[in-house]
């Protein structure tokens, strides 16, 4: 068996490199919505208003941006990684749903979307044996 070919069959490898980019991207996405401040939260936070949640725009922006950053750690280290998956999921559908309008082009929501799948899918695989959560 070539070196290529074994390579190739470290799926825990494969987990824990998806993991720490996919991690780190979404983290860099969450840390600009803190450093945005109110305003920026604030906007974020009506994306609720497209599930019928008016109330609390700036509680929900701060939700948002606490668990792209926070999750996006928490997926980097594969702890607590299936609850980190799952909030990351809602917090992609919700992006999607604030990002859409109709008329829209695929491409505007296609990325969100892209990730709501993955996040959904990683919460049944699991973070593999290179985590913290080790399952």
């Amino acid at each position: 068996m070539s070196t290529i070919t074994k390579l190739l069959k470290k799926e825990n490898f494969g987990l824990l490199f998806l993991r720490v980019f996919l991690g780190g991207m979404m983290m860099a996405h969450g840390i600009p919505k803190f450093l945005g401040g109110k305003d920026t939260l604030m906007v974020i936070g009506q994306a609720m208003g497209n599930i019928g949640i008016t109330v609390f725009p700036l509680f929900w922006g701060f939700m948002a941006a606490l668990v792209e950053t926070l999750g996006g750690f928490l997926v980097i280290i594969g702890y607590q990684f299936r609850i980190a998956a799952l909030f990351l999921t809602f917090t992609m559908v919700m992006a999607t749903l604030f990002v859409y309008k109709p008329g829209s082009a695929f491409l505007d929501v296609a990325w969100s979307i892209e990730l709501a799948i993955v996040f959904f899918s990683l919460m049944f695989i699991g973070p593999g044996k290179y985590s913290v959560d080790k399952d």
